[in-house]
């Protein structure tokens, strides 16, 4: 390895975020469900959705500093190579140095991210899950592989479609119901997709089952 290589990839490996929880286990939702994944919750968001299920991650200074080097080591300890980077909002930070990493480790690397920032580092999977809270970067669309509309009332139903059409031709559209309201929404969602079928059901199998 030349001189130079080497101490850029020290360098990378010093880059520390903060990192509420990391974890191996199924992705519950989206078009990934089902599959083995190594989760990597960031801590801080600014976008305040007012029904998530995380807010422990919102305050980036409550959640310690990890390095890249320190996360990718946890990550290879699992036999999966699937890494999820979520939060929180994981694009408050420059992520590049993590999906060099991770990638140069081996591992596909997939981002749910609500898009309310510039997209940086590599990808191989985005999902972008926009909320009424706070407008997505407008270059986020063009990199969008899936979207994850949250549907909490009627309105979001007008929401979904909005950001459909500003998506890429291939994107998958997918509609949740926000769990706290699966028992109000669900039929609702599923009206609507019967009338609307580019779009699909995307359920939290996670929390059904029980998986952790």
């Amino acid at each position: 390895m030349k001189e130079g290589m080497a101490i850029k990839t020290i360098e990378i490996q010093e880059v520390s975020f903060p990192v509420m929880e990391a974890f191996y286990t199924l992705q519950g939702e989206g078009m990934h469900s089902g599959k083995a994944a190594y989760f990597i919750r960031l801590g801080g968001c600014d976008v305040g959705c007012h029904w998530c299920d995380v807010k422990a991650s919102w305050d980036a200074d409550k959640h310690p500093r990890v390095t890249v080097d320190q996360i990718v080591s946890g990550a290879l300890q699992y036999p999966g190579r699937l890494a999820v980077i979520t939060g929180g909002e994981p694009l408050m930070y420059d992520l590049e140095p993590l999906t060099a990493s991770l990638k140069a480790a081996g591992f596909q690397t997939n981002i749910e991210t609500s898009g309310a920032h510039p997209l940086s580092g590599d990808w191989d999977w985005v999902c972008f899950s926009p909320k009424k809270f706070k407008d997505p970067h407008p270059g986020i669309y063009r990199h969008a592989d899936e979207l994850k509309v949250i549907v909490y009332n009627k309105s979001d139903f007008e929401f979904a479609a909005y950001h459909a059409e500003r998506v890429p031709a291939g994107c998958h559209l997918i509609l949740q119901v926000e769990w706290g309201r699966k028992d109000q929404m669900t039929d609702q969602i599923v009206d609507f997709i019967k009338d609307n079928p580019r779009w699909r059901m995307s359920l939290q199998t996670h929390k059904y089952m029980n998986i952790p």
